[in-house]
């Protein structure tokens, strides 16, 4: 005899029952329902069942029943879709900022938003392809630390570190704290930046989030920042992208096979001029830069920088640089 107290938790557990087991291609007879229900100690009828699932459809889940050979149950309409759960599973799976085992922690959250049946196709994907991971199992919740910060005002403190060639941790400025003022998050090459406002040097500066240690949030209020001098966005192109330096309105040349390479890196605002061989060109901002350079570099016969002179000497230093390298007697 199933104890009254379970029987007022029928309708939890015929709503758990129902989102854990059924969808649209696995629905539920009444009698593999009411044999669920006897498995948690719960008894029930069919007609009963028939009025709890219409309190569920007026609660607003979208119970609906499917006839074939058999009369079927499921729950049709989720929060989440499936190849919505697959995107955001293939995105977990792929930050770099994730370690492995919070990765798969999180996968199993998402999989338990749809039936277990849909949830093998979301494990399954888990293992397409084995990305890079960081080794920093405190990333998630120093994210969250740091946001907490920026909504509340406050500074934080953190060490900083990087990893020897035997993967061990070693704090700069030996393990003196960093205290600063958070303003933003940046997720850019697959890598979490704080982006730091410090009053002393009146500038924005930035930290690899993975990099971080111990981040805690302090009671004192941050330095005040002034919005219509500082420029966030654009802060984080020169930081992130190629504008980390003096910045020159550079003229480039690329093949036509470019086209799709040049849009995704400066914009599909970008100005494409086509020329007679077959080739186009472009002039953007840039700096004279290693990270300008060495993009540049990638693409070898394929691209030239065609002016400023400071940018083509720049270049060509880069090129006998590293032609010294691996050159021979």
């Amino acid at each position: 005899m199933a104890s009254s107290s379970n029987q007022k938790l029928k309708l939890l557990y015929l709503l758990k029952i129902l989102l854990e087991k059924t969808d649209a291609q696995n629905p539920m007879t009444m009698a593999e329902i009411i044999s669920a229900l006897a498995r948690h100690g719960i008894q029930a009828e069919r007609k009963s069942l028939y009025s709890d699932m219409e309190l569920l459809r007026q609660f607003g889940v979208d119970v609906e029943m499917q006839r074939s050979k058999t009369v079927g149950y499921y729950v049709a309409e989720r929060q989440f879709e499936l190849p919505e759960l697959k995107l955001l599973v293939d995105a977990v799976q792929s930050c770099r900022f994730i370690s492995k085992r919070k990765s798969e922690k999180l996968i199993k959250k998402l999989s338990s938003l749809t039936s277990s049946h849909q949830a093998k196709q979301l494990h399954r994907q888990v293992f397409v392809m084995d990305r890079a991971k960081t080794i920093n199992e405190t990333v998630y919740y120093s994210i969250d630390q740091i946001h907490h910060a920026i909504g509340e005002g406050k500074k934080i403190a953190f060490q900083y570190f990087d990893y020897d060639v035997r993967k061990k941790r070693s704090f700069r400025r030996h393990g003196k704290l960093y205290i600063t003022t958070p303003v933003n998050l940046c997720w850019n090459n697959d890598n979490y930046y704080l982006i730091a406002y410090s009053a002393k040097y009146d500038d924005f500066t930035h930290y690899r989030v993975d990099r971080m240690s111990n981040v805690d949030v302090l009671s004192e209020d941050g330095d005040k920042l002034d919005k219509d001098k500082f420029n966030i966005s654009e802060h984080a192109k020169r930081a992130f992208g190629m504008f980390d330096g003096e910045l020159v309105e550079a003229r480039l040349a690329f093949d036509h096979s470019l086209v799709n390479v040049v849009l995704d890196h400066f914009g599909k605002d970008v100005l494409l001029l086509p020329s007679t061989d077959g080739w186009f060109e472009i002039s953007v901002p840039v700096s004279v830069s290693p990270v300008f350079l060495a993009w540049i570099f990638q693409f070898g016969d394929y691209v030239e920088i065609k002016e400023p002179d400071s940018l083509i000497f720049a270049m060509r230093e880069l090129a006998e640089i590293s032609m010294r390298r691996y050159l021979t007697e």
